[in-house]
């Protein structure tokens, strides 16, 4: 299950882009957002610091407000992504 927070903070993030932005699906586990968009790469969305991390990241997986999503939904939205550690 996807905690309340992540879900509720997606939503709210979504709807900071003032436009029509294509909805976040949230997972827990990264098997679960695979599943969700096969054809496409799962990324770490940190919903407090509102960036994403892509595999390999040091950062990715880690941490309690965040959750995994399809690379294709966050670049829709307002959340960025983290240039930290990347290889």
């Amino acid at each position: 299950m996807v905690s309340t927070t992540g879900l509720v903070l997606a939503v709210l993030g979504a709807g900071m882009t003032g436009g029509s932005a294509m909805p976040l699906t949230p997972f827990r586990y990264e098997g679960q957002a695979q599943r969700h968009c096969p054809g496409d790469k799962v990324v770490w969305l940190d919903f407090r610091k509102g960036v994403y991390y892509a595999k390999g990241q040091k950062r990715y997986g880690q941490g309690f407000d965040g959750s995994f999503v399809c690379l294709n939904e966050v670049r829709g939205s307002s959340y960025r992504r983290s240039l930290l550690g990347l290889r």
